[in-house]
């Protein structure tokens, strides 16, 4: 049994600074892909970044190109999303997911694993 915990999320001024992190647990096999989406209300889930085990060539919705980062730490089983520049829109459930495959699918429909989520605001 995967488990995904996210942590970080809260309240912060547009401009602003978060840093998600999501650590995982309870399985036997590496997650070769690990990546972030959110879903804002009245949205559907979307791709935010996500990252392969090497760290290499991560990918990013081009809403978040130039202000998050998405890293990882294999051996602490841990990825975390630094997001820099906050805006309005960002506000939503940011989610972790994972899954054995190599792909940084965007699709939500590519990846079994997911976080409860953790909800991230940004006021004006």
């Amino acid at each position: 049994q995967v488990q995904l915990v996210e942590s970080g999320g809260g309240l912060v001024q547009a401009g602003g600074s978060l840093r998600l992190s999501c650590a995982t647990s309870g399985r036997a096999f590496r997650l070769n892909s690990m990546g972030w989406f959110r879903q804002a209300p009245r949205k559907e889930r979307e791709f935010v970044a996500a990252i392969r085990w090497s760290g290499d060539r991560p990918a990013y919705a081009d809403s978040a190109k130039g202000r998050f980062t998405i890293s990882r730490d294999n051996a602490e089983n841990t990825v975390t999303l630094q997001m820099n520049s906050l805006k309005l829109e960002d506000t939503a459930v940011y989610y972790c997911a994972a899954d054995r495959h190599y792909s940084l699918s965007g699709r939500t429909d590519d990846w079994t694993y997911w976080g409860q989520g953790t909800q991230v605001t940004v006021s004006s």
